[in-house]
């Protein structure tokens, strides 16, 4: 199956033809595959390899990883909030990356939560450019309707209020990788009474920059 997309990406009836699989295993296998990170199915239905096979064919080195490791600190400066990074896994966030103030109350998600892709920012960003089927998957249990996600499409951010946990608002940004697919969102987290009821207005002009030096830097 992965040779099968390797050289072109492909749809389920495409990936049939080429794998001589019936359909439904030919469906099971690549969720299967997608959930590890060995395919990615883009927003046109097409799977396509997965990161994980960058990652180790780069020998275990995560570009995604090295890139936030010189970002994230500097947003978190600016900021002087939590910042998190997010992959999608299936129908749930995984947090990758964190950078953390060094006092003061904070929003603190350790790095290797799963989150539910339900509600805040973060799980908006990557929903708004998930494939339609994990859309439709993802909105019929989530705070949000189909308009934020168009919304969060046309502006290129996300935010969110006492949505995921209250007393906390957070904006988010995709990241996307030099094919410009979106494969993460960078969040920006703190309490509500300390980043108001409309963090984008404050924070996402310098977020966006940021996603801007991780796709650089990808």
């Amino acid at each position: 199956m992965l040779r099968a997309v390797a050289a072109e990406p492909c749809g389920l009836a495409e990936l049939c033809e080429r794998t001589g699989l019936p359909r439904a295993t030919a469906h099971r296998l690549a969720v299967g595959l997608e959930v590890h990170g060995l395919l990615h199915r883009g927003s046109d239905g097409r799977w396509r390899p997965g990161p994980t096979l960058a990652e180790l064919a780069a020998g275990g080195a995560d570009p995604l990883l090295e890139a936030a490791a010189a970002v994230l600190p500097r947003l978190r400066d600016i900021t002087g909030e939590s910042v998190q990074l997010y992959r999608r896994e299936g129908i749930q966030r995984l947090c990758v990356a964190t950078a953390e103030p060094s006092s003061g109350l904070r929003d603190t998600v350790p790095v290797g939560s799963r989150l539910p892709m339900t509600a805040g920012s973060g799980a908006k960003v990557l929903a708004a450019w998930a494939e339609p089927t994990v859309q439709r998957a993802i909105l019929a249990e989530a705070t949000f309707g189909e308009r934020v996600l168009l919304d969060v499409r046309r502006r290129g951010w996300a935010q969110s209020v006492a949505e995921r946990e209250s007393g906390v608002a957070s904006v988010s940004a995709p990241v996307r990788d030099g094919a410009g697919q979106v494969v993460a969102a960078v969040s920006v987290s703190g309490p509500v009474e300390r980043i108001g009821r409309r963090p984008g207005v404050r924070w996402a002009a310098d977020l966006l920059a940021a996603a801007e030096a991780l796709q650089h830097r990808l």
